[in-house]
């Protein structure tokens, strides 16, 4: 069975440019056709990638807690190898969440923490002096663990400069002013 452009074609009808023509433009509109998708398959998709998205943030949120155990961790064992012996009968007075707590250690060790040579941290609850340095190690991972450090107390004035308490500094005293 021929088909109905051959048949065209025999009696004459339509030429061979035109069939051509025809041909071409059937095939360029079934390129064109789009396929189907159906609503299912739409809605699968969505929640394929709503899936994909929760698992994302499952896993950063379970990184992030990772971290948070490693740094914890980290910090903790700098305070167990660092943490300096405290014998004596001084009273270190400092504050942390705006209650004066107090420590007992020697004279020597009260020196150097109002020195900034030892920080006070925080370790389970317990206070704990450590060497300022590692200290800075703690404070770089957490600064949460740090509780007092003498060199960063902003409350005492015993660091004023002189220029500081000389407010009339500027101003020119006259001569002849009599006390």
């Amino acid at each position: 069975m021929a088909s109905l452009q051959d048949q065209l074609l025999k009696a004459g009808l339509a030429d061979k440019g035109t069939a051509k023509k025809a041909r071409a433009e059937k095939r360029k509109k079934q390129k064109q056709k789009k396929p189907v998708v159906d609503e299912a398959t739409i809605a699968a998709q969505q929640a394929a990638e709503e899936k994909k998205a929760r698992s994302r943030e499952l896993n950063q949120l379970q990184q992030n807690e990772r971290e948070k155990r490693s740094i914890a961790a980290q910090v903790k064992q700098l305070i167990v190898t660092n943490k300096q012996e405290r014998k004596g009968d001084t009273v270190l007075n400092f504050t942390h969440d705006n209650v004066v707590k107090r420590m007992y250690v020697s004279a020597d060790m009260h020196r150097q923490v109002t020195k900034g040579r030892l920080t006070v941290v925080l370790l389970d609850d317990a206070y704990e002096l450590v060497p300022t340095p590692v200290a800075d190690k703690i404070a770089q991972r957490d600064e949460s663990f740090i509780v007092y450090r003498a060199d960063l107390d902003k409350s005492g004035n015993d660091g004023k400069d002189e220029a500081e308490d000389d407010w009339y500094a500027d101003y020119e005293i006259p001569d002849d002013l009599t006390w």
